[in-house]
């Protein structure tokens, strides 16, 4: 079901959208209507970024329906969103000329950066109110090689803890997800032995547990349940408990500034166009929180219709800069682009036509 995200939210400065309302007037009356559709990641910053881009283009209106990163590159790669919002880039399989409904025959998509969060460990066990896990062991956790609370690997990194000889219920989610994609990266490229399945959007058939459909499935499912254990953007991460990550000996918080530095320590995928910026994420890297999800806004280079690219450049332009990343930032408590790499992106925007 698409849902109109449009929400009471403080009134911007005009000169932070000042930018944004000339470029979405000169398509003319013709398109007044933005459609999106994607990562429910994208949720809590989609809410305020429409209603700051609403205030500040009167006439105009944005739909954004946070069903899910795999709904969303559908519906974008089908024509039916003029942009999607997902939590991993297109795949060089999926990218190519002709392959997008709503741009020209000639275009490639952009997949270009707007959203940085790390992706929380969750659970609710009664009576452990601090928990710090290593990879290795949320591996064996998810994968049902660990089956109890109080078993010794989960025990030797909580001491203190008071953990009970109750029955662990992992909880992943059920739909295609861009959220899934990041967590079974990161369990593969620090935990390889445990998790040796390669990152997929959809949970490996071959491990268990419960599911729940997009980021408030599973935290309503962990939240409700006993001894249960989750995964889900830290901005979403509502009446659970908020597991620590250790790594080499140091324990990480699902901080925005720690999930921020791993851009800094990956690189764009090799091979794609100038304008396209696809990162493969190093969670090997010291001092990062590695369980990161960068989202992205997948838009056409070229759109057969001149209003609807206008619009999206408007939009899209706005949550990239640096108004818009400090707006998501508060209401999200996601991590701000750097300005180098809000500059890259601008000048992406500027080039979709």
């Amino acid at each position: 079901m698409k849902i109109k995200l449009i929400t009471a939210a403080a009134l911007v400065t005009a000169s932070a959208l000042a930018f944004a309302g000339c470029a979405a007037n000169e398509g003319g009356a013709a398109t007044k209507t933005l459609t999106g559709k994607g990562a429910s990641s994208q949720k809590a910053a989609q809410e305020k970024w429409v209603a700051a881009f609403q205030t500040a283009n009167s006439g105009v209106t944005v739909n954004y329906a946070p069903d899910g990163s795999g709904a969303g590159r559908s519906a974008f790669i089908a024509g039916a969103a003029a942009f999607a919002g997902s939590d991993r880039p297109l795949k060089d399989e999926e990218m190519g000329a002709g392959k997008f409904a709503g741009c020209t025959a000639d275009s490639n998509a952009l997949n270009l950066p707007v959203y940085v969060s790390p992706i929380a460990v969750i659970y609710k066990l009664d009576g452990v109110d601090s928990l710090s896990l290593d990879p290795a062991t949320v591996a064996g956790i998810f994968t049902g090689k660990i089956t109890k609370w109080n078993d010794p690997a989960i025990a030797k990194l909580n001491p203190k803890a008071k953990l009970p000889d109750l029955a662990i219920t992992a909880v992943h989610r059920a739909d295609d997800s861009g959220t899934t994609n990041n967590f079974t990266d990161t369990l593969n490229q620090l935990a390889p032995t445990v998790w040796d399945q390669p990152a997929s959007d959809t949970w490996p058939a071959a491990f268990a547990g419960e599911a729940a459909n997009g980021t408030s499935g599973v935290v309503g499912a962990v939240s409700g349940g006993t001894g249960t254990i989750g995964y889900a953007d830290a901005s979403a991460a509502k009446n659970v408990g908020i597991a620590e990550l250790v790594v080499n000996g140091k324990a990480y918080k699902p901080e925005a500034a720690a999930a921020a530095a791993i851009l800094d320590a990956s690189k764009v995928i090799p091979g794609r166009a100038a304008n396209d910026l696809a990162y493969k994420l190093d969670r090997t890297s010291e001092g990062v929180y590695p369980a990161v999800l960068v989202s992205y806004a997948i838009v056409c280079q070229t759109y057969k219709d001149s209003a609807t690219a206008s619009l999206v450049k408007s939009y899209v332009g706005y949550i990239a800069s640096a108004e818009g990343q400090q707006a998501a930032a508060t209401a999200a408590g996601s991590a701000p682009l750097s300005a180098d790499l809000q500059a890259k992106v601008k000048a992406a925007v500027d080039s979709i036509k």
